[in-house]
């Protein structure tokens, strides 16, 4: 090949089916709230907890890159085990149930393994070109070598 498209590819995004995770994005837990059955989180009581509740919030949000349209439908991973977004997303914060978890994690996957850009993307309605070139710079960046 004389010339190269590497498109999606200088920003972290899978350009095929198969090609390696280029990416990961964790986001530090910051709280944790017990809610009560019937209680509403997050702008505009979008999301009402049916049964007591262990609410974490995470740093980031629509200020970060984050859409709304993830609000009550992305997950966010600790480890194998998803946790559902709820409430809206807010401009500095997202709210996530954590209720199952054995433990409150420090920090949680948005994008990594278990969830890939186009999957993140699917939930919130658009595609993986639109996150990953949303991300704002108050998420810190951290360059790896190649491990090949």
């Amino acid at each position: 090949f004389d010339l190269t498209r590497p498109g999606i590819g200088l920003y972290g995004g899978r350009p095929y089916e198969g090609a390696a995770h280029g990416v990961a994005l964790l986001l530090p837990v910051i709280q944790t709230r017990l809610v009560a059955a019937g209680e509403p989180v997050g702008y505009s009581c979008t999301w009402i907890a049916e049964k007591p509740s262990l609410i974490a919030t995470v740093q980031g949000g629509y200020a970060d890159g984050f859409l709304r349209t993830l609000s009550n439908t992305a997950l966010l991973w600790a480890g194998e085990d998803p946790c559902p977004v709820v409430g809206r997303i807010s401009m500095d914060m997202i709210t996530v149930d954590v209720t199952h978890l054995p433990a409150i994690p420090e920090m949680l996957t948005l994008i990594g393994p278990q969830q890939s850009v186009d999957q993140l993307a699917d939930s919130g309605a658009t595609i993986g070109y639109e996150i990953m070139t949303g991300l704002g710079p108050r998420l810190k960046r951290r360059y790896l070598e190649s491990r090949r």
